[in-house]
């Protein structure tokens, strides 16, 4: 069984000759140009998340300890 986990696994995962193709299929279709905008915007996009993140984290933090506060009272 493990055997054929392990084949299924290899099967799956692309190869040094498939990223290449996959690479030289993303240049074709976005060229250089748009490839630079496409990656600012996934940073973009990634800041916002880990900022609403923390946000959250903060609020949730805020709350707990005026609860603490008020139990303490």
């Amino acid at each position: 069984m493990q055997l054929l986990n392990a084949n299924f696994l290899m099967l799956s995962m692309p190869g040094g000759t498939e990223w290449i193709l996959i690479i030289l299929a993303v240049l074709i279709l976005f060229g250089g140009r748009k490839i630079p905008e496409f990656m600012r915007g996934i940073g973009r996009g990634i800041r916002e998340f880990n900022d609403a993140k923390s946000n959250v984290k903060k609020e949730i933090e805020d709350g707990m300890n005026e609860k603490e506060n008020k139990a303490a009272s």
